[in-house]
């Protein structure tokens, strides 16, 4: 078959012809059109864009008489209104563009609990997900953040325990201390879960790989406190002595408030008797709900200024003495239902003696819960938390004193016992015990607090103290600083630690000496309120939670760059 080629008047070669953009004329707004960017006709009353083409009178008539023929006659007054509400309409979307950014800084705020931001935010639902990613950005930002300040730190120091959560595993949380801007900041540095079991050679492999991950030099650690378990305190395969191996220069120490309930557990077995009787009581109450809800209707009927006993928490460290206090204002409240309930317990509450030695329990336990409380709280430093200890030594030696020639007015609830009881009664024995007691426990604070830090007073205080073990130059340089009356002005004005960074230029030897005594931790306080805020975060409904990220939102005070990350996210408003 023969192929016939078709000639036509153009070349098979020619580039295509140009298209032709119509332009706009404001007397098309007759026909009801405006004109968009690139410029195609829009209907200003039903917002449709055609094409380019269609930009003719004839065109834009016809849509006009097909699609809205109710309102060919309009004038053009009416499209002109018509035409400021489509301007307004792109006004609120270029609005809510502007919106979904702020909302997007807004909810991250609302993560970090800002509470202004989070009333805004109140009516914006967010999802799950895009919650769990921005406390997992703001968390790891603030992270950052912290080992940067720590690097730029000449020395940090670390204080960590070991707890387990409500799903039964075993959570590590550190804190760290350094030197920030001419002042000591202590700051959550991470909470990880130990895998296995809970020894030395484990806590130092999770801290050691976090340690290095991060860069931060273990030389430069000079500081280590924890509690006295045989996983932290072990010669050879415990915390202490492993990190000793790596960082030469930390001092470990034994938490503090651990080493005061310890000092005050053991007692006569007066006294032990009483407690443990009183716990019983405590127990049939309390551990029966029935029992629970008739002592609190015994207690509105006889006008009591408490309707419930508190139980005992072994763990607790004020337990002791808020226990015996409530059941010893109770007294005559839980006599009467043990009574009722026919229990033996009750005859304990007619014993004189024994009501005695609870009143003495009550207020030494008092005193004990005083001095536990003054040894809590953040930033702390051992030369503070040894004057309190030491205070409370020497008030040990006042009270045996006393006792020992029966006089009992330093224990009030005691003292008002014995004049209520009147001189029928003989308290020469109870007198006896409590001496044996306070003296006992005398020499266990001496066993469990063995340091002595008065060579370091000049730390303290040094336009005071002297420094005799220090080296001659530093002497020389103690001299120089006691006589400038400039400094003695600062350190009126400023806190210990920023007196002491004012000086490292000037001095720098001895606040070398001054910040590897006042950087390291004297307690474990940071962490039995962090392992506190976890049991409320970590509950048995969200037991498989990862919870490193909200606590560390929680708890630290440095402040996330919500600029910086908003600038890495992509706004999108919620719905």
């Amino acid at each position: 078959m023969e192929k016939f080629l078709v000639r036509t008047n153009k070349p098979t070669d020619a580039p295509p012809a140009a298209k032709k953009l119509r332009r706009y004329d404001e007397a098309y707004l007759q026909f009801g059109f405006t004109a968009t960017a690139d410029l195609r006709p829009q209907c200003v009353v039903c917002a449709e864009v055609l094409a380019n083409d269609s930009m003719k009178p004839c065109k834009l008539k016809r849509h006009l008489e097909t699609k809205h023929a109710g309102i060919k006659n309009k004038p053009a007054e009416y499209f002109k209104r018509k035409l400021d509400g489509l301007h307004q309409q792109q006004a609120t979307i270029s609005v809510h563009s502007t919106v979904s950014k702020q909302c997007l800084e807004a909810s991250a705020r609302h993560v970090q609990n800002n509470d202004s931001a989070a009333a805004k935010l109140g009516a914006v639902p967010l999802s799950n997900d895009t919650v769990a990613r921005r406390i997992v950005d703001i968390s790891n930002d603030i992270r950052e953040q912290l080992i940067e300040f720590v690097k730029k730190s000449p020395y940090y120091a670390l204080q960590l325990d070991e707890s387990t959560d409500i799903a039964g595993q075993a959570q590590l949380l550190t804190y760290v201390r350094y030197l920030r801007d001419k002042a000591i900041e202590e700051d959550v540095l991470f909470c990880r879960p130990l895998q296995s079991h809970a020894t030395g050679e484990a806590i130092f492999n999770v801290l050691d790989i976090f340690i290095r991950e991060n860069g931060l030099a273990w030389d430069r650690c000079v500081g280590l406190c924890t509690d006295g378990a045989q996983a932290m305190t072990g010669r050879e395969r415990g915390l202490a002595a492993r990190v000793q191996q790596v960082a030469p220069l930390v001092k470990w120490t034994h938490c503090m408030v651990h080493r005061e309930a310890l000092a005050a557990k053991k007692m006569p077995v007066l006294f032990d008797s009483v407690l443990n009787q009183s716990v019983k009581m405590i127990n049939l109450i309390k551990s029966r709900p029935l029992n629970t809800r008739l002592f609190g209707v015994l207690c509105q009927e006889m006008g009591s200024g408490h309707e419930q006993l508190l139980l005992h928490t072994e763990v607790r460290w004020l337990s002791r003495g808020r226990v015996l206090q409530r059941l010893y204002e109770l007294r005559e409240e839980v006599k009467w239902f043990l009574t009722e309930i026919k229990s033996d317990l009750a005859k304990h509450l007619d014993d004189t003696m024994w009501l005695a030695s609870l009143s003495y329990l009550v207020d030494i336990f008092d005193r004990l819960n005083g001095l536990n409380l003054s040894l809590q709280g953040r930033e702390t430093h051992i030369l503070l938390l040894a004057d309190k200890v030491h205070a409370f030594t020497q008030k040990l030696d006042l009270w045996h004193g006393r006792i020992s020639r029966g006089n009992c007015d330093m224990f009030p609830s005691l003292a008002d016992f014995i004049t209520d009881a009147g001189t029928s009664h003989d308290f020469s024995s109870l007198f006896q015990s409590a001496s044996e007691h306070l003296s006992a426990m005398r020499k266990q604070f001496a066993t469990y607090f063995k340091e002595d830090y008065s060579s370091f007073a000049w730390v303290r205080d040094p336009f005071v103290c002297t420094a005799n073990e220090l080296s001659i130059d530093m002497q020389e340089q103690l001299i120089e600083l006691k006589s400038d009356s400039r400094l003695k002005e600062l350190f009126s004005s400023c806190p210990l630690s920023s007196f002491w960074a004012a000086l490292m230029q000037e001095y720098p030897e001895l606040c070398d000496v001054a910040f590897k005594i006042l950087l390291p931790f004297a307690s474990t306080y940071l962490c039995e309120a962090g392992f506190s805020k976890m049991t409320a975060l970590k509950t048995k409904y969200r037991n498989r939670a990862q919870i490193e990220d909200d606590l560390r939102l929680c708890l630290s005070n440095i402040e996330p760059r919500i600029e910086d990350l908003c600038k890495a996210k992509q706004a999108q408003v919620s719905h």
